[in-house]
């Protein structure tokens, strides 16, 4: 293992010049007072930290790193060699290959990345190392600092047992269940009639969503042990499992804290991170809309009574869940940097990648409870690569063909560790980036953030942007009015994209119109006359019928300069616009309106794939002879998908439940698949036989790959 040969001064160089455009670098030095203590360089730390992560979180703490004038060494796996947090760095280390196990959970080969560079301190951002008191063992054993609690703390808080039991006689309030370990499924059935259903099966080590279930009756705790302490030996090592009460339509709120070595705790406000799927995080915000300041102020006091009772000392969070009656019990602490911290950063004005540091070298806070304030309102959702149609969200894997970020708009913050090029792949989380929107008031937050995810630019795989902009624009998300519960309330069938009412329908049919004319205009100009042509280009007026889902509309566009006027279905909309077909946004005016588009694809045939409000349509431009010769095409007869059973998303076959012979019920098990850590129960979706199985453990599958066949 070795760094790399170039001086680090020409990487840094090289890699601003490649990948850093002059606009993202005035836009990051806009955003830093939004985030950022002034660094006082009277304040000595270390000369070199090593980031034992990678992707965004890796990038975040280089930013303050290089702010501090500390030296940084990114580690990371083979297929991550080129990624953007190794071009970021001063030096860089190998560990291992692709698989976590092997590479940025390989405690040896990072110990021994530590040595070769010279590291005084190690940052180990959130996930993979951030909370395992073996790795803060071996390193303290090196000499070499921890950015983080100590052991001891991560030990306390790490186990939800023994945690539950500290927060206890920290005089928290908790959350009433059984406080032993849960050893067999049918164990977990008698503990949890005793409590009372619903209850929570979940991880006692561990945390992010992962190892948790929620069980309704005997069954579903039966099969929530099965898939909970799976999750909990992939994921961490530990399949020990808890089980408490569940508390149906909470909110989920956490505190952050800051601690240091010399008895000097902080919180720092709350988040609001309710809005979930699997229990994990999709939107959160600080403040919260909920809280009262006597309510905040107790959770707060409760947040520093716990850390004070590990002697922490470095951030943290501690979250808690809140019914409707402002109650609030102790859910768990996690003992590292949050994912969602940008959103304190924003509000408070303070650096906790800096503060970390400093707190790891020793010195004292340099704040005080009465000097950390709520500064306007900051808003954060997480960019991921999946599948909003699926279950609010399933993996998904591919290249980035074409990336940009709303970096042109004021106070908007990205952190992310991609650049276009970068794989996604089955083997990381599957997030692309954190994208962060702050304002004065919480309106103008969630008016910036429509805005940019209008204008983020993701192409390559498929994301849940349409998913994060129908949640921003919800009356009952506007409102305040949101729970755990959130997703499933409001989508009860599933998410299905924005639903156009007839106003917006027309602007998306006018605006396709109009770029039909356009690109014809543009060919011609470009190629000259064609010998087969579809539309009179020489024309001032085009008649024309435009589909959409199963409906044809008569469309009549004319135009004047950069303004079309399209009547559609004989009601007039005004469309004009730059019509730049180059570029992959379209800001456009409609009826005096703002409205960005994007056209993700546009064939010859006159189909287009425009991304409207978040959601992707797909429609199709004809003329009037085209739109009558189509009628005669044959229609593609759908797959029958209850015969069938593919992969909904890219993973790994963990089990195959069934045969070919065997008869399965509807709703029985087929088979397990593991993507991202996280593993999908596949089932039957009536009852039949199996006639073939084309799936087994251990195999790596695609999305859409056939698994089982039922007669």
């Amino acid at each position: 293992m070795a760094s790399r040969g170039r001086c680090p001064s020409l990487n840094r160089l090289l890699f601003t010049a490649k990948y850093v455009t002059l606009q993202s670098r005035l836009c990051v030095l806009h955003r830093r007072a939004q985030y950022s203590t002034v660094y006082s360089p009277n304040d000595k730390t270390f000369d070199k930290i090593l980031v034992a992560n990678r992707g965004e979180i890796a990038c975040r703490v280089m930013k303050t790193c290089k702010k501090m004038g500390i030296r940084t060494v990114a580690v990371h796996s083979d297929v991550d060699s080129s990624a953007v947090h190794v071009k970021m760095a001063d030096e860089a280390v190998c560990v291992g290959p692709a698989p976590t196990s092997k590479s940025y959970l390989n405690m040896d080969a990072i110990m021994e990345a530590i040595r070769s560079t010279g590291a005084q301190a190690v940052h180990p951002g959130y996930g993979f190392l951030s909370e395992n008191k073996e790795f803060a063992k071996r390193l303290a054993a090196e000499g070499v600092t921890f950015i983080g609690p100590d052991t001891h703390a991560i030990h306390a808080m790490g186990d939800k047992i023994e945690s539950k039991l500290i927060a206890k006689a920290a005089k928290v309030n908790t959350i009433p269940g059984f406080d032993g370990v849960v050893k067999t499924a049918e164990d977990a059935v008698t503990i949890a009639q005793s409590i009372g259903y619903p209850v929570m099966i979940k991880a006692s080590a561990g945390g992010g969503g992962k190892g948790m279930r929620i069980a309704w009756n005997d069954e579903e705790t039966r099969d929530g042990f099965r898939f909970s302490s799976q999750e909990a030996a992939s994921s961490f090592g530990d399949d020990r499992l808890l089980i408490e009460k569940y508390i149906d339509n909470p909110r989920h709120i956490e505190i952050q804290v800051l601690a240091d070595k010399h008895g000097n705790a902080l919180w720092l406000n709350e988040r609001e991170c309710s809005i979930q799927r699997r229990n994990q995080k999709v939107v959160e915000e600080a403040p919260s809309t909920f809280l009262d300041p006597v309510t905040r102020k107790a959770m707060g006091e409760q947040a520093v009574q716990l850390a004070k009772a590990v002697k922490y000392s470095s951030a943290g969070t501690v979250e808690f869940l809140v019914d409707s009656s402002k109650n609030f019990y102790f859910l768990e602490m996690n003992t590292r940097l949050q994912v969602e911290h940008p959103i304190t950063e924003c509000i408070t004005g303070v650096d906790l990648v800096e503060q970390m540091i400093r707190v790891a070298k020793g010195y004292q806070l340099q704040h005080k409870q009465e000097e950390i304030p709520i500064n306007g309102w900051a808003i954060e959702s997480r960019v991921y690569a999946e599948d909003p149609y699926k279950s609010f969200g399933l993996p998904s894997i591919g290249r980035l063909s074409q990336y940009q970020e709303p970096l042109n708009l004021r106070n908007v913050r990205v952190d992310s560790g991609i650049q276009e090029g970068s794989d996604i792949s089955i083997y990381y989380d599957p997030m692309i980036s954190k994208l962060v929107t702050y304002g004065a008031t919480r309106a103008e937050a969630l008016a910036l953030m429509e805005d940019a995810l209008d204008n983020y630019v993701i192409r390559g795989v498929t994301h849940n942007i349409p998913l994060l902009r129908e949640i921003i624009t919800h009356p009952r998300f506007v409102s305040g009015d949101i729970s755990t519960g959130f997703l499933p309330e409001v989508y009860p069938e599933g998410f299905k994209g924005h639903q156009l009412d007839r106003g917006r329908c027309q602007e998306l049919l006018a605006s396709a119109a109009a770029l039909y004319v356009t690109a014809e205009l543009r060919s011609h100009r470009v190629l000259g006359p064609q010998r087969v042509t579809c539309s009179p280009v020489e024309s001032s007026s085009w008649e024309l019928c435009v589909e959409l889902g199963n409906e044809l509309h008569n469309v009549s566009v004319t135009k004047s300069g950069n303004t079309f006027t399209v009547l559609v279905d004989e009601e007039k909309v005004d469309v004009s616009g730059d019509w730049n077909l180059a570029s992959p946004l379209l800001p456009l005016t409609i009826n005096n309106t703002h409205r960005m588009f994007q056209c993700l694809s546009r064939t010859a045939s006159g189909e287009m794939v425009l991304q409207f409000l978040g959601t992707s349509f797909k429609v199709r431009v004809l003329t009037k002879l085209g739109a009558q010769l189509n009628s005669y095409m044959p229609e593609k007869v759908p797959e029958d998908t209850t015969s069938i059973l593919r992969s909904p998303m890219p993973g790994t076959v963990i089990a195959v439940s069934v045969k070919a012979g065997d008869t399965v019920a509807e709703g029985q098990e087929i088979c397990v698949i593991e993507a991202m850590k996280m593993q999908n129960s596949l089932t039957a979706v009536r009852p039949a036989k199996v006639k073939s199985v084309h799936c087994k453990p251990g195999e790596t599958v695609g999305e859409g790959d056939l698994l089982v066949e039922l007669e």
